[in-house]
Parts: C-alpha cells; sequence; structure tokens
C-alpha cells in the first residue's frame, strides 16, 4: 500500500493527478466524437499549431494559455473555411494550416534565447508543475466542455453518422462542425500543458477507442473514457515516481498500453467459442394401429 500511496503524499503529485484527472474527463468528451468521425489527423494538426501562439506569449512575456487558445481560434476557423472549399480535400488544407503553423511556430521560437527549453516544454508538457490556478482553469474548462457537448450533442450525433441526414432534421451541419471544433480546441488548449503537444494524442484518443468495444452509447464511451484516462493518469504518475520516467510521457505511454489491452481483451471475448447445444432426441414413432 505505500508503494501505491506513498508518491501522492507529494502535495505537487496530488495536484498532477488531479490536473490528470480533469484532462481526462475533458479529453472524453471531445475525444468520443474525434474517435467516431476519424478526426485524429485534425487533433494531431491543431494540437502542432498551438506552436505560433504559446511562442508569442513566451516571448513577450504573456500567459502561454491565452497565446494556445487564440492559435486554436485561427486552427478552428481555419478548418471550418476550408471545410466549405469543394475543390480541397479537407486533408489537403489540414495538412498545409498543420505545415505553416508549425513553421511559423518555429521561426517565432527561434527569436528568443530560450529555444530548447521552451520547445521541449511545448512538445513534452509538465505534468507536474500543475498549480492550484492550473486547476481552476481547468475545472473552467470542465464545466464548458459539459455545456457545448450538452447542447449539442444531438447535432454531433447526426454529424458523426449521417450528416446529410443533419442537414435534412434542420441541425446546421455546418455550425455543428464548428462547434466539434471548438471543443476540440479546448481539450488541446486545456491538455497541452499537462502531457504536450507530441503526447495530447494518447489522451484525447486512446481513453475513447479503449472504450469502444466495451460501451454501448455514446455517453457509456464518455463515461468509460474519462475513467481509463483516470487511471492511466493515476498509473503513469505511479510508475514516473518509482522508475524516474518522464511523468507526461508515461501517463501517455499507459493510456495507448490500456487501448492495446482493451481490443486484446475484445478479440478474446469474441474468440472464446460459445457452448454448442445438443440437438433435442427425435420423438418415438407412433404405434401402428392394430388390424383384425
Amino acid at each position: 500500500m505505500e508503494w501505491l500511496t506513498g508518491p501522492f503524499e507529494a502535495t505537487f503529485v496530488q495536484r498532477a493527478l488531479w490536473g490528470g484527472i480533469l484532462v481526462s474527463m475533458i479529453c472524453a468528451m471531445a475525444g468520443t466524437w474525434v474517435v467516431l468521425r476519424g478526426m485524429a489527423f485534425l487533433g494531431d494538426a491543431m494540437s502542432h499549431g498551438l506552436l505560433p501562439g504559446v511562442a508569442l506569449a513566451a516571448l513577450l512575456g504573456g500567459n502561454p494559455l491565452l497565446g494556445a487558445a487564440a492559435s486554436a481560434a485561427v486552427i478552428t476557423v481555419g478548418v471550418s473555411a476550408l471545410h466549405r472549399t469543394p475543390k480541397l480535400s479537407q486533408d489537403t488544407g489540414i495538412g498545409l494550416l498543420f505545415v505553416g503553423m508549425l513553421s511559423l511556430g518555429v521561426i517565432i521560437v527561434s527569436r528568443s534565447q530560450s529555444f530548447a527549453v521552451d520547445l521541449t516544454g511545448f512538445l513534452f508538457g509538465d505534468v507536474l508543475a500543475v498549480r492550484e490556478s492550473d486547476l481552476l482553469l481547468l475545472a473552467g474548462a470542465l464545466l464548458l466542455a459539459v455545456i457545448v457537448s450538452a447542447l449539442g450533442h444531438r447535432a454531433f450525433l447526426a454529424l458523426a453518422f449521417d450528416p446529410r441526414k443533419a442537414r435534412t432534421l434542420g441541425l446546421r451541419p455546418g455550425l455543428a462542425h464548428a462547434a466539434l471544433l471548438g471543443l476540440l480546441a479546448l481539450a488541446i488548449v486545456a491538455s497541452f500543458h499537462i502531457v504536450g503537444t507530441l503526447l495530447v494524442l494518447g489522451l484525447l484518443i486512446a481513453p475513447p477507442a479503449a472504450a469502444l468495444p466495451w460501451a454501448r452509447s455514446v455517453h457509456g464511451v464518455m463515461a468509460l473514457a474519462a475513467l481509463l484516462g483516470s487511471v492511466a493518469t493515476f498509473l503513469g504518475l505511479l510508475l514516473s515516481w518509482h522508475f524516474g520516467t518522464a511523468a507526461g510521457a508515461t501517463v501517455s505511454g499507459v493510456a495507448v498500453s490500456l487501448f492495446f489491452l482493451s481490443h486484446l481483451a475484445s478479440g478474446l471475448r469474441h474468440r472464446r467459442p460459445r457452448p454448442t447445444i445438443a440437438p433435442a432426441p427425435a420423438p418415438a414413432p407412433a404405434p401402428a394401429p392394430a388390424t383384425d
């Protein structure tokens, strides 16, 4: 028990645990739709596209979180605009935004004397540096994510499975797509300080993908994903403490490991032979009637 609870006696580890749990809840709501709609590449591009805002905020001495939010807003508007361009595939537009924003970020960061330190912190995060003010911001982000998810659930559901039906039902799929991008941006901005942009997809995609074989509804996927993300946070911090590994990377690695274990268990469950039922014995033939 001391091996399990000892690390969490430290105050900074407790804050890291609560921060990871809050991030897991936010990522569960956004990541479920990312998995259902196959938007993993968009999530990756958006996470790396935060670099210009974060770099500019660091260069000017501002709040990196506000800079990340500004970059996320620019990417959201850009993806929404490109989504309406019929002659340009969505993947092409996202890829161009990804490369352009990342290049701009590296150019801005290169103007700073602390180039390597800033870039490393941005890419890999620092979950053990979570402060009480960060927890309050994460709690506010979670509340906002709950409101957006509740108000847009019907439109998100129709958009995920049949966009044409969403338009027929008057659910305004364009507005729903923009709101979904905003929810994704909120999750990434809230998460990058915890695990960094390179590892944010671990908490954003792995828990919902691990929950899919076991849940029977979208709400079930979200709830189970939040639980798996919290478990990954606890185990990642525990292993990081005892083995001296990077905390954010360990949390993300545990989340991905839970995904593989989930699908392995699901595959074994479906391969389990079902018990065969022996056929019922045929009824005995009726005796022939007696004849004189």
